[in-house]
């Protein structure tokens, strides 16, 4: 078995990869705004605000991504549509299904996300925001040049975590008929009756974005913590 024999579906396989890879990213763009919001709903002194984020995250965490990325994708398109037509007779509103899928992963993560931001925030030492009012910066100084930077060197090594499980959850699309690395490789497995091969290809495809991810998110960890004392034991 030759995995660099890809039967004519090279071109097909690399037009997937590109789309997942675009996917991902836009995805962790959504996920990271939406984690933001959701960690200044939990933080913030606002009950609304409060039990908003705890809906948002409990319920995004509680149902499997794949029944998720149905609902979603289906139903809320559906549901506008029905608004629409109530308001516009006879308007039709179509929805790019590249950028459906972008918005419904970004949501979804965006719950994980907002777990990390709320302990990246809380894990900034309280006394550097005492330190920076005592110098005379407002609260807005404060947020956006003592605890903002800091929140992102604690925040890296989640963010991290959440775009390898994000990533490889791109796969889930092509059940609502994006052609991605896994719809291409399942389309060239049934044509040439050699499904094994090509769903380890696409593994070994997922694989490499999840390594170069890996080396990318310690490189800029090291980044961020420069500067940083370290405690030895």
């Amino acid at each position: 078995m030759n995995l660099l024999d890809f039967s004519g579906y090279g071109d097909e396989i690399a037009r997937g990869l590109a789309l997942t890879l675009s996917v991902g990213v836009g995805a962790l763009v959504v996920a990271i705004l939406c984690g933001l919001l959701g960690a200044a709903g939990k933080l913030s002194h606002s009950w609304a605000a409060q039990k908003a984020a705890f809906v948002y995250t409990t319920l995004v965490r509680g149902v499997p991504e794949l029944v998720l990325i149905i609902l979603l994708y289906y139903g809320v398109p559906t549901a506008v549509q029905n608004v629409v037509r109530l308001a516009v007779p006879g308007y039709r509103l179509d929805f790019n299904p590249a950028v459906t899928a972008v918005v419904v992963i970004g949501l979804i993560y965006g719950a994980f996300m907002a777990e990390v931001f709320r302990g990246a925030f809380l894990a900034v030492p309280p006394g550097q925001m005492e330190t920076a009012r005592a110098y005379g910066m407002s609260r807005r100084q404060t947020f956006f040049r003592i605890h903002m930077p800091q929140m992102w060197r604690f925040a890296l090594p989640g963010i991290g975590n959440v775009w390898m499980v994000l990533i490889k959850a791109t796969a889930l699309v092509s059940v609502v008929g994006l052609k991605d690395t896994l719809y291409w490789s399942g389309k060239a497995g049934e044509a040439l009756f050699e499904p094994f091969k090509f769903f380890l290809i696409a593994a070994l495809i997922f694989l490499g974005i999840t390594f170069v991810s890996e080396q990318v998110f310690r490189i800029a960890e090291r980044r961020a913590s420069r500067g940083v004392a370290r405690v030895r034991h």
